[in-house]
């Protein structure tokens, strides 16, 4: 099964297939770095960093490039520095450190590039000035605008009629636009505000040609997928399309435009406008990296989210139930007799899956991967990894009821632990999750002695030999061995879920 992705542009799911044998190429629209980014912000940069792992898993063979922008020159971010009475530049690095430091607690892995708009000021004077040698741009008073007249083919992404939208506009129309839709390129700054000189006078740029000249900056030229919010595909993205096609003279900005649905409250959008925002760095007071991030992803990335409390404590409560489970396999692992060689499996299979391309039909592909190549699909997945950590814990179950031997158990349940947590890190961005859990309760269980290897494994046989004796009726010899448990200092426990042991 290829990966298949819904493309905005058709409106349909389609294969993916990268445009160069030699790489993959993302860009996702990033902050605007003048205050505290709500858990809505968040929604686009974990929903992309889970399709950012995805490509790397399925093209190792390929170079998967991830650019995620930062635009720090902005009129809010004049508006800041002003309020403060400080320089832009302390703002924007303020808030970028604060960005980078919400996305690392919510497992978000840092892109290849992160191009920032004031480093490509340059790049941006260029692309106007091509676009407006090619009649595609004008200047007028001190501003240069795109004439969207001038692109026939504007408003395919967003499927809006321009003819339609100028009939039924009603905004004021500045004077020096030719028409209402026409968007500006390069505009004069204000008193105070940051400005570079240009061909048109000194100013700065509009918010639109950051992304196309920093996409033609780091890629060179048209690129796989690009995706963003929602909210994005009218005017930002629709406008990108149209000056890099004018400007760049490429059939298409990207192959595949991919976007994420509202974060709501209250069936409300969640935007800082309407105050009904939650911070990140607030929410991260209460709750886990792994529980926001599984709250994002707990729907299909395309529709609303309602955001609730209900829904981080469901989060909550599957991620402890998780973790008991792998804890209870842990114990398994002790009562194996073996337990160094079972977490030595569990981690040498746990590498080679996640070394693995996971090729549609290999032996290696776990099943969490089937739903994210369809679009993906993260709720199913985390039902596919959940049936995984089931299917240990009754490896467990049945080795506490003694139908079957504790060593042959957990030589089962490893696999099946393996690529749950291979998957979890594909989705939560944390590495290891379930074998921590494992770990913990070894060392719980085993106490200080842990490097007592021989002790242990001696241990370890003997209570597996005790249970298939009590298995087989054998009661002489399942007391025998019970005798030589006591002689070790250790005490057997019989109870209904099966024998446990410690130490006299």
């Amino acid at each position: 099964m290829p990966l298949v992705l819904h493309d905005t542009l058709t409106r349909e799911k389609r294969p993916f297939r990268p445009r160069e044998d030699g790489r993959v190429t993302l860009y996702v629209c990033g902050p605007t770095v003048y205050n505290h980014a709500h858990i809505g912000n968040a929604r686009p940069f974990v929903v992309f960093d889970v399709l950012f792992r995805l490509l790397q898993r399925l093209h190792p063979d390929r170079q998967v490039i991830y650019a995620r922008n930062l635009t720090d020159v902005d009129d809010k971010i004049n508006k800041k520095a002003a309020d403060e009475g400080v320089p832009i530049s302390a703002i924007t690095d303020r808030y970028t450190e604060i960005f980078h430091r919400d996305m690392d607690a919510l497992g978000v892995l840092r892109p290849t590039f992160e191009p920032r708009a004031t480093g490509h000021i340059d790049q941006m004077i260029e692309l106007i000035g091509r676009l407006v040698d090619k009649g595609h741009a004008y200047p007028a008073d001190g501003h240069v605008l795109f004439d969207v007249g001038s692109y026939p083919a504007y408003g395919a992404l967003s499927r809006r009629n321009l003819e339609e939208m100028e009939a039924g506009a009603r905004v004021e129309v500045a004077p020096y636009k030719k028409a209402p839709f026409d968007f500006v390129l390069w505009k004069p700054s204000k008193p105070g505000e940051p400005e570079w000189p240009s061909p048109w006078g000194a100013g700065r740029p509009g918010w639109h040609i950051e992304c196309s000249a920093m996409i033609e900056a780091v890629f060179g030229g048209p690129i796989d997928i690009h995706a963003g919010g929602i909210d994005l595909v009218f005017p930002h993205h629709e406008n990108e399309i149209a000056q890099s096609v004018c400007g760049c003279g490429h059939a298409t900005l990207a192959n595949y435009w991919m976007h994420n649905g509202f974060l709501t409250m209250d069936a409300e959008k969640m935007s800082k406008s309407l105050g009904n925002v939650t911070l990140i760095s607030e929410l991260l007071d209460r709750w886990s990296g792994e529980e926001l991030r599984w709250a994002l992803l707990s729907a299909p990335y395309r529709q609303p989210l309602d955001w609730t409390d209900a829904l981080l404590r469901e989060g909550r409560e599957r991620l402890q139930r998780w973790r008991q489970m792998a804890s209870d396999v842990g114990e398994l692992f002790v009562a194996s007799g073996r337990w160094q060689e079972m977490l030595e499996r569990l981690r040498r299979v746990r590498e080679d899956i996640d070394l693995s391309p996971h090729v549609p039909g290999s032996a290696k592909a776990a099943n969490w991967l089937r739903p994210l190549l369809d679009d993906l699909n993260t709720p199913l997945a985390f039902q596919q990894i959940e049936r995984l950590i089931k299917m240990a814990h009754r490896e467990r179950n049945l080795a506490v009821h003694a139908q079957a031997l504790p060593y042959d158990a957990a030589r089962m349940a490893i696999g099946y632990l393996a690529n749950a947590d291979v998957g979890l890190e594909a989705l939560l961005g944390r590495d290891g999750m379930l074998i921590s859990a494992v770990e913990e309760t070894m060392h719980s269980v085993l106490g200080t002695e842990a490097d007592e290897e021989g002790f242990l494994h001696r241990v370890g046989v003997l209570v597996a030999q005790r249970s298939e004796a009590r298995a087989a009726k054998n009661w002489a010899e399942a007391d025998r061995i019970r005798d030589q448990l006591s002689d070790l200092g250790v005490i057997v426990t019989d109870g209904p879920t099966g024998a446990t042991w410690r130490r006299a």
